[in-house]
């Protein structure tokens, strides 16, 4: 007899990633199809996607000039090496990418994620300061509660404590910034919250314990979504900023999560209108269809390595699969995808909508705290004394089971829909997490 493939005998041999084993193998959560804003699942239910994959499906599922151009690419081209070798859509990318960038980035390094992203912006900080004659310069700020991937890299410079732990002592030189969470006076803000622009001075205090000549990078999420949606008090980013501008250091945005539309703009620093020397990017680049990420630098940093002999390679640093075929074709794909239907600044119209949607849920059992911009959403959860994360993850296998999909980190209960989602599926994600709160312990 043939073995089914919708729902594997045995699953023993996959070893999940940032997923309790265990317990999802004795009672497995499978997806077997997607379109537009749902899931399949095996058991043939429909699933309303509330957190676009895992903020990467920002043009929705299954959208045919993506799918399209994947299978023209496969006939065509399946690889090409990336090291002293090319193939046009890696350049027609990398312009059409820099064209929607925010105006000082005109170059793009390609990776294939953003853990990989995040890398080389911290290697392309270190080595321009030292192509500048400034090789002093090798110390990195992060931020605490910052998720920069999983790396060693990125776990340097990251601050949560579960992803740092296990890994013994990491980079050196690395400090962090205190996070900019501050629920006793910003509490169930609407948009980015009143108080704690201050919070970017201490920046001062670090520059100034380990001398400014010493620090290479600031690498920060202008929104922090995996830590739990952690907003940017008004006024803290360009705080940063002319900081980082007063020492000689760079600033790098990490906008694999707020990149592509999320928040309303292209990107956050164009929303912001604060604008890093680096942005490491993912997710939406693709769509999540195919592994990818970039690196968006200024000129000045990319010039600084065009010296010396024309024949020798500039940057020691890449991948097998950097501006891969595939890749490359789903990313023009998206882009196209994204500029047909606007969806770069679709949030932007939602977002109202959104924030008193989300808002609906204040006062319902257990939610201490509500935050929103564009179209994510966190709502943060009082922890069950002695059992963190327990009543959070109750929610979600119940909205699982109720036929939504949403995400959750520690208490905190993250959503960050399809840019493509309409006003009638957000009373219905919203709606459903609603009765579901009202019956979690």
């Amino acid at each position: 007899m043939e073995r089914s493939t919708s729902r594997p005998n045995d699953l023993d041999a996959f070893w999940m990633p940032f997923t309790a084993n265990r317990q999802f193998k004795q009672a497995p959560r499978m997806l077997v199809a997607a379109e537009g804003m749902r899931y399949r699942t095996d058991d043939g239910r429909s699933v309303l996607d509330g957190v676009a994959g895992l903020w990467c499906v920002n043009a929705g599922h299954a959208r045919p000039k993506i799918t399209e151009a994947i299978q023209r690419q496969a006939a065509e081209l399946d690889y090409a090496p990336p090291f002293q070798m090319a193939h046009p859509k890696a350049f027609e990318l990398a312009t059409r990418l820099v064209d929607i960038a925010p105006e000082p980035l005109t170059h793009a390094f390609f990776t294939n994620s953003g853990s990989e992203a995040v890398e080389t912006a911290l290697k392309i900080a270190l080595a321009y300061h030292r192509t500048k004659g400034d090789g002093a310069r090798t110390r990195l700020i992060g931020r605490e509660r910052g998720y920069h991937g999983v790396n060693f890299g990125g776990i340097s410079v990251g601050g949560i404590v579960a992803n740092r732990k296990m890994f013994g002592t990491l980079l050196s030189g690395v400090d962090h910034l205190p996070h900019t969470h501050d629920p006793a006076r910003n509490a169930f803000s609407r948009g980015a919250p009143e108080h704690g622009a201050e919070k970017a001075d201490l920046l001062e205090s670090i520059v100034a314990l380990h001398d400014p000549s010493t620090i290479a990078a600031v690498i920060v999420e202008p929104v922090a979504g995996s830590t739990g949606v952690l907003l940017p008090p008004k006024g803290y980013l360009e705080r940063l900023r002319a900081i980082c501008d007063r020492h000689g250091v760079l600033l790098i945005f990490d906008e694999v999560i707020t990149g592509f539309g999320r928040i309303g703009a292209p990107f956050a620093a164009d929303y912001f209108g604060v604008m890093p020397d680096m942005i490491t990017c993912a997710k939406g680049l693709t769509n999540g269809v195919i592994p990818m990420g970039a690196v968006l630098v200024r000129r000045e940093i990319h010039d600084a390595f065009m010296n010396g002999p024309e024949h020798v390679i500039e940057l020691f640093h890449g991948y097998t699969y950097s501006a891969n075929p595939m890749a490359c074709a789903a990313g023009l794909a998206t882009l196209e995808t994204y500029a047909d239907e606007s969806l770069l600044t679709r949030a932007a119209e939602l977002a109202p909508y959104w924030e008193d949607a989300l808002h609906s849920l204040k006062g319902l059992p257990h939610v201490i705290d509500i935050r929103n911009l564009g179209l994510i959403g966190g709502v943060e959860l009082e922890p069950i004394a002695g059992s963190p994360t327990k009543r959070a993850y109750s929610v979600f296998v119940k909205a699982f089971e109720a036929g939504i999909l949403i995400r959750t980190t520690g208490d905190i209960i993250a959503m960050s829909p399809p840019l493509i989602i309409e006003k009638a599926e957000i009373d219905e994600l919203i709606g459903t997490l609603a009765k579901i709160l009202k019956t979690v312990d």
